[in-house]
Parts: structure tokens; C-alpha cells; sequence
């Protein structure tokens, strides 16, 4: 079956890609993996590629591109390449942080701060999760208390995506104790701000080059114009923004499935046992037919998504769907895969045996898969009490 879901725009945009990472990526990732740090650099020629901050509006500097499918070219040629941990930064970049700054940011912010995250100059990050809630975000213990005009703010955050790198962090804080979830505002804090402090460079599983980080936050002085979006609006503003963030996941799984895929395929009918390639066997044919064809089925779906969001219709439920089935399909995957190329899938050097540690998060940042099906059966659950 032919997709169709691309233009000639977009393909063209694969081609700036695509070389962007043999040239820019490629040379320096494994370093970068050994190092466990991304070079800065990268982000300022990704910058300059028109790699990130694709939806910065043209005046201030960016692409102005709202259309998600660019994105989506993104991810796939990065899961094609295997530089899994270059691409998780880019997403909270593109995916998380910028959307808020763009949607929420009063002007003198936008000023401030879009035109350095177009150009690659500032990273940002959001700290959400602390050391005790996980996914119950309305047990976070982070505090801001008003001082005249500012906002004093307390608190520690981790597994931080991008924390070593943030220039612009914006921190989820309990502003009002007494109104419940009602009580939560967003606050930026800025490199250099005095009490904010950058705890371990976080040990992960996989992901090695991407930038994990413990935060905290002693007595931060945070300026009133500081404020991202309206006071005591924090939690809903989470809820607006976590479709997005969910679907970018929902589409680094599936493009990680497919490249795992056509790693293995390729491998198995190059790879020789008992006289013949391991592809002729009937067990690995039918391995084979399973994977492609629950790949292809949810691309279906998934590109459906991305359509719903480029017109403003996800909703928060169908993202909740989307990312659940996509990560625990690219688990199934990617596992299946490493099966299929035998011992050389447990060696770090193929890309398989990355792709086993790099990708294993997806069905846990961003909201568990357990989370996701509680949002959907919640929904569920109102359907029928809903009356007729």
C-alpha cells in the first residue's frame, strides 16, 4: 500500500536532513555517546540547518512551520540513522519546551527568548517530575511564593531531559497549596540564576549522549515577568500541551520500529545458517510479515494523528492511544529483532543492540503506558455515565 501522506515539500526537507546528519551528526555521535554529552555545537548548526525551532514564527527567526509532517521527517531519518540520543533533545526542544514559549509567552518573552531556541543558542528543557510523584503531577512539592513583584521558588526536580544543557527551564510550581489543582503556575528560570543548581548528570540505561539532569532550586529569586501563561493556570496548561509531547513520543517509537525492521530484514537475508540465509526460514518469514504488518497498520493511524494536530483535533484521549500502542509495539519490535540477529544483537556496534537500550523509555516518559490506558478507560468510563 502507497503512502500518501507526504508532499514534495517534505521530501525535499528529507534530503536537508539527511545530510545535515552525515555531516553534522554522524562523524561525532559515537564520541559523543562515550562522553555522555552532546556538543553544544550541534545544536548550533542544527540551528542553522533549520533543524530545530521548524515552528519559531519567521519573526523571530524561526520557519514558521506548524505543519507536524516536517517533524515527522525528522524523526524518521534520525531512527533511520540510529542517533536516538542527538534526537530526544531536539524533540523537547521542538516538542515540548518551544510549544509553551510559543503559546503562552507574552511578547517581551518571545522576544527574549524564541529567537536564540530557533537559532540553537538556548536549549530548553521542563522540569515537571520530582524524586517522589513520577506521573502524579498534582503531587508535586516545588513551591513559589510572591516577594513584591518576584516569585521565590523552592524545590528539586529529575530525569530532566536536557538539564546539563538548559539555558530556559520552565519549572512546574505550586503556587496556591490551598487550590488543589489550581494551585500550579509554570515560572522560566535562566541559567545563572542565583540557587539554581544542577545536581548528577543522570546514569541512564540507554540514551547515553542525551543529557539527563537532577535540579534544584534554593530560594531562586524567579522575576514576576517570569510568569509563562496565567497564574493558577499551570496544571491546565500541562493538560493543553501533553498531546503534543505524547504524539512526538507516539512517533519516535514508530519510527524506531520501522528502522529496526529494515535493519533486521536486511540483516536476516545476508546472514547465512544451515546452507542458506536465516531469511528463508519460515519462522523468521513470518516474524517478518507480523512485524511489517502491525508497523504499517499503525502508521495508518499515526499519520491520521498527525493530521488531527496539524488541523487542531487531537485530542488529549487519542494521543493517550497513540503513544500507549506505539511504544509498546516498538518494545515488541525492537526485542524481536535483536532475537533475529542473534548474538550480534547484543553488541552495542549494530544498531539493534543500541536501539534494545535507547528506545526501552518510550513506554515510560512522557506518561507510563499504564498512565495512558487510565486516561482512556477514564474516558471511557464517562461515556457511559454520560446520559443517552
Amino acid at each position: 500500500m502507497q503512502r500518501t501522506f507526504y508532499e514534495a515539500d517534505h521530501e525535499a526537507y528529507r534530503d536537508t536532513v539527511r545530510e545535515f546528519l552525515a555531516r553534522e551528526v554522524e562523524p561525532h555521535y559515537q564520541r559523543w555517546e562515550d562522553e555522555r554529552l552532546i556538543d553544544r555545537s550541534a545544536w548550533l548548526a542544527a540551528g542553522k540547518a533549520g533543524i530545530v525551532g521548524l515552528a519559531v514564527p519567521e519573526a523571530y527567526g524561526g520557519a514558521g512551520v506548524t505543519d507536524y509532517r516536517f517533524r515527522c521527517v525528522v524523526a524518521e531519518e534520525i531512527a533511520r540513522t540510529g542517533v536516538t540520543s542527538f534526537g530526544a533533545g531536539m524533540s523537547l526542544q521542538d516538542d515540548v519546551a518551544l510549544p509553551y514559549l510559543i503559546d503562552l509567552g507574552t511578547e517581551e518573552q518571545t522576544q527574549r527568548w524564541l529567537p536564540g531556541m530557533a537559532a540553537g543558542e538556548l536549549i530548553g528543557a521542563i522540569a515537571m517530575t520530582e524524586p517522589g510523584t513520577g506521573s502524579d503531577l498534582q503531587g508535586v512539592k516545588t513551591t513559589a511564593v510572591r516577594d513584591g513583584d518576584d516569585w521565590i521558588l523552592t524545590g528539586q526536580k529529575t530525569f530532566i531531559t536536557n538539564g546539563i544543557h538548559a539555558d530556559l527551564v520552565i519549572v512546574v510550581a505550586r503556587t496556591d497549596p490551598s487550590a488543589g489543582a489550581r494551585g500550579f503556575s509554570l515560572l522560566v528560570v535562566e541559567r545563572g540564576m542565583p540557587g539554581f543548581t544542577r545536581g548528577r548528570k543522570l546514569h541512564k540505561v540507554g540514551l547515553a549522549g542525551q543529557d539527563t539532569a537532577e535540579l534544584s532550586f534554593d530560594q531562586v529569586r524567579v522575576p514576576g515577568s517570569n510568569l509563562l501563561g496565567t497564574e493558577g493556570k499551570g496544571f491546565l496548561h500541562l493538560m493543553e500541551h501533553l498531546p503534543l509531547e505524547r504524539l512526538s513520543i507516539a512517533v519516535a517509537s514508530l519510527t524506531g520500529a520501522r528502522a529496526a525492521y529494515e535493519w533486521t530484514k536486511h540483516y536476516v537475508f545476508e546472514r547465512t545458517a544451515f546452507g542458506a540465509p536465516i531469511g528463508d526460514l519460515q519462522n523468521t518469514r513470518f516474524a517478518l510479515a507480523e512485524m511489517l504488518t502491525e508497523i504499517e497498520v499503525t502508521q495508518s493511524h499515526l499519520d491520521r494523528c498527525v493530521l488531527a494536530l496539524n488541523a487542531g483535533e487531537l485530542t488529549a484521549v487519542d494521543a493517550a492511544k497513540a503513544k500507549w500502542w506505539a511504544s509498546e509495539l516498538e518494545k515488541r519490535v525492537v526485542d524481536r529483532c535483536v532475537q533475529l540477529h542473534g548474538g550480534y544483537g547484543y553488541m552495542m556496534e549494530y544498531p539493534i543492540g543500541r536501539a534494545y537500550v535507547d528506545t526501552r523509555v518510550h513506554t515510560i516518559y512522557g506518561g507510563t503506558t499504564e498512565i495512558m490506558k487510565e486516561i482512556i478507560g477514564r474516558d471511557i468510563a464517562a461515556g457511559m455515565s454520560a446520559p443517552a
